[in-house]
C-alpha cells in the first residue's frame, strides 16, 4: 500500500496545538533510544498486532509512522490497516528529515517524563541529599525513613539498606503508616532521578508535616558513591494516611486542573468517540485483581507517570483514572495534568458489580531488541551510569530548545 505522508512541520504544528496525534517510532526499542522526537512513542513494527488495540484505543486516531531508513514503515502501516486503523500516515523523510528541519532528538526511553521531572525539580527546587549524607544518617541511626518508589521487583533486585518499598502513587496513601512521627525525615529514592523527584514533590504538595528529601541520583548515585546496596529485601509499607492527606491530594489535583466525574458523567465522556480516552486503574495489582471497574486497565500510578509514553502514546488524548481510595488517583492525575493531558478522576463506581482478575500484561520485547537502561541490574558500568545522569541534567535545556512540551508545573 502507498502510505500518505506529512511533513515534520505539520507534525510539530499538531504537537504545538495539542491536537491528537500518535507519533510512532516503529524501530526496535534499542534503536528508538538512540534518538527520537520528544513525544514519539515506540511501537515496534512486529509488535503492532500485540500492542495496538491496548495502546491505540480509537481506530481513526491520527497516526504518523517513521523509521530511520530501515524500510519498516510500509510493513507497520499494513499491519495497522489490517487491524482497522484508518488514519495512518508516514513522516516524510523519516527521522533524518525531522533532524534536518532543526528539530530536537531525545535519547533514552520515557524521555518526556524524565524531562518533566527535571523541570519540576528546577521550578519547585525539590530538596535532595547526596548519597554520602544519607549513608551517614543511616549509620548514625538518625530519625529517618527511606522510601523506595520503584516497582517492587526493582526494589527486590537492589535497594538502599533499610529502605521500605512504597511504589510511587502509594506514597501519600502509606507515608503516614511508615513515618507517623512528624519529626521523622522521609527520604525518597528511585534508581535515578525522575521517580524520586516526583515522589518527594508529591509528599510536599500533599502537605505532609515531615521534612521530605530525595536521595540525589537514586541507586545510581548510591553506587557511584561506593555505598553498599541490599539485595532480596521484602519490606513493604502498609496503608496509613497522614492527617489531611485525602483532602490535600484532592486540592492538589484541583490546582492542576483535574476534574472529578460521576459514573454518569464518565459515561458521557466515553461516549465522545471523536476523542481518544485512556482509562487507568492506578492502584496496586492486588487491589486491582480483587475487584476493578470494567473497562479500566491496570497501571500503577507512579509507573504511569514515568511511562506515560508507553501507556498513552496518543498525545492530546484524555485520561480518566480510578482508585477506590481516591488519593492515588488524585496525585497521579495532578502530575498527568501538569504534563499537558486533559485528566479526570472517576468518583465512585465501586458500589456495583466489579470485574475480578489479574492485570493484563504485555510481554516485553526480545532482550536483544530492548534498550538496557543504565539503572537496571547490578552490573552496569560506572561510566554508563554517570553518562545517564549527565544526560538527565541537560534535559531542561533541551526542552527549551525543542519548544513543544506545554508542561505547566504548579
Amino acid at each position: 500500500m502507498t502510505v500518505p505522508s506529512v511533513t515534520p512541520l505539520q507534525v510539530r504544528c499538531a504537537l504545538l496545538l495539542q491536537d491528537e496525534i500518535a507519533l510512532l517510532d516503529v524501530r526496535h526499542e534499542a534503536a528508538f533510544a538512540t534518538g527520537h522526537p520528544l513525544f514519539a512513542a515506540n511501537m515496534q513494527a512486529e509488535r503492532i498486532a500485540l500492542e495496538a488495540e491496548m495502546r491505540l484505543p480509537r481506530t481513526d486516531v491520527p497516526i504518523v509512522l517513521y523509521d530511520a531508513g530501515e524500510g519498516l514503515v510500509p510493513q507497520a502501516a499494513d499491519r495497522l490497516a489490517a487491524l482497522g486503523y484508518t488514519n495512518v500516515r508516514q513522516l516524510d523523510g523519516g527521522l533524518q528529515a525531522w533532524q534536518a528541519a532543526g528539530y530536537e532528538l531525545f535519547q533514552d526511553v520515557n524521555s518526556y517524563a524524565k524531562a518533566f521531572g527535571e523541570l519540576v525539580e528546577q521550578r519547585r527546587h525539590t530538596p535532595s541529599l547526596p548519597a554520602d549524607e544519607v549513608a551517614n544518617l543511616i549509620a548514625d541511626k538518625a530519625n529517618i525513613a527511606v522510601l523506595d518508589v520503584r516497582r517492587f521487583d526493582e526494589y527486590v533486585t537492589m535497594n538502599i539498606p533499610g529502605s521500605v518499598s512504597v511504589p510511587g502513587a502509594e506514597l501519600v496513601l502509606r507515608a503516614g503508616r511508615i513515618a507517623p512521627d512528624p519529626e521523622t525525615t522521609i527520604i525518597v529514592n528511585c534508581a535515578g532521578r525522575t521517580r524520586s523527584i516526583i515522589g518527594t514533590q508529591s509528599l510536599i504538595n500533599a502537605g505532609v508535616a515531615n521534612k521530605v528529601m530525595a536521595l540525589r541520583n537514586g541507586t545510581i548515585g548510591w553506587t557511584l558513591a561506593n555505598q553498599r546496596l541490599e539485595h532480596g529485601a521484602d519490606r513493604r509499607g502498609g496503608i496509613g494516611l497522614f492527617e489531611g492527606a485525602q483532602t490535600n491530594a484532592r486540592e492538589v489535583a484541583y490546582r492542576a486542573g483535574v476534574r472529578h466525574l460521576s459514573v454518569t458523567e464518565a459515561g458521557a465522556l466515553a461516549a465522545q468517540t471523536n476523542r481518544t480516552l485512556y482509562r487507568f486503574d492506578v492502584r496496586d495489582a492486588l487491589d486491582y485483581a480483587a475487584g476493578h471497574v470494567a473497562g479500566f486497565r491496570h497501571y500503577p500510578g507512579g509507573q504511569l507517570v514515568q511511562e506515560i509514553d508507553m501507556a498513552a502514546p496518543v498525545r492530546g488524548a484524555r485520561i480518566l483514572l480510578t482508585d477506590d481510595r481516591s488519593v492515588r488517583a488524585d496525585m497521579t492525575a495532578s502530575w498527568l495534568a501538569q504534563m499537558g493531558f486533559e485528566t479526570c478522576v472517576l468518583e465512585g463506581g465501586y458500589d456495583g458489580a466489579l470485574e475480578v482478575g489479574p492485570p493484563v500484561i504485555l510481554p516485553k520485547p526480545d532482550l536483544l531488541q530492548r534498550y538496557r537502561r543504565p539503572y537496571e541490574g547490578t552490573d552496569v558500568d560506572a561510566r554508563a551510569m554517570q553518562a545517564y545522569l549527565d544526560w538527565e541534567y541537560g534535559l531542561v535545556d533541551q526542552l527549551r530548545r525543542d519548544g513543544t512540551h506545554g508542561f505547566s508545573v504548579i
